[in-house]
């Protein structure tokens, strides 16, 4: 038995046992969901489409977890003007499984699957959490002095080529965070260094930068 739902402004062709990533729902994880818009009911050769609706359908399911898409990068900019604005989004989606397909509303009471005796678990050696590496240190400049580690790929920044993200490691700037926290006197002297004035706040690399630290 199949079902057409629509969450979200978008169409779902669901089964018993399916899971789907919809537009968010405000509902905790571990909770049942009801989805009443339902726009064809299959079983087998009898389908019924519906005038809009299938009256009486539902179909039920329950939250996995509350998560949200990849990022998009939305760049903005006006021709013949200074104007351009970077922004960052991911969408917050939430994850269901479909357990059950009612054509009248009713929800199937759910049977218990028997329990299985739990063989006695062995104990693990405890181990200790891993801290989180610390970042290097920098110098008044806000410089690396020397690199220890991978760098971030400064490339990912809109401007950034391979000549420049070279000029940022000479001068001792190779991660995201390192962009993200420049000051107005850090980026006028680094421009210079490169030789391309006013490129890093025309292209705003600590905006950008700030965006892409957050996933580093």
């Amino acid at each position: 038995m199949f079902a057409v739902i629509k969450t979200g402004g978008k169409q779902y062709k669901v089964a018993e046992g399916d899971t789907i990533t919809v537009e968010k729902l405000d509902t905790e994880a571990g909770k049942d969901v009801t989805f009443e818009t339902v726009l064809m009911l299959g079983n087998g050769d009898d389908v019924t489409v519906g005038a809009p609706l299938v009256a009486g359908a539902s179909v039920f399911g329950e939250v996995e977890e509350q998560t949200r898409g990849d990022k998009v990068i939305i760049r903005k900019k006006r021709q013949r003007q200074t104007y351009r604005r970077t922004q960052g989004h991911r969408q917050h989606l939430t994850v269901v499984k479909i357990t059950g397909i009612s054509a009248d509303g009713k929800k199937l009471a759910k049977t218990a699957a028997p329990k299985k005796a739990a063989a006695p678990k062995a104990e693990a050696p405890a181990t200790e959490a891993a801290a989180p590496a610390a970042k290097p240190e920098v110098d008044s400049r806000g410089r690396i002095a020397n690199l220890e580690g991978k760098p971030d790929n400064l490339k990912k920044i809109s401007g950034v080529g391979p000549v420049l993200e070279k000029k940022l490691h000479e001068a001792g700037i190779y991660f995201f965070w390192q962009v993200a926290a420049l000051k107005e006197e850090q980026i006028t002297e680094l421009e210079e260094e490169m030789s391309f004035p006013g490129r890093i706040t025309r292209d705003e690399w600590v905006k950008q930068a700030e965006e892409f630290a957050k996933d580093a």
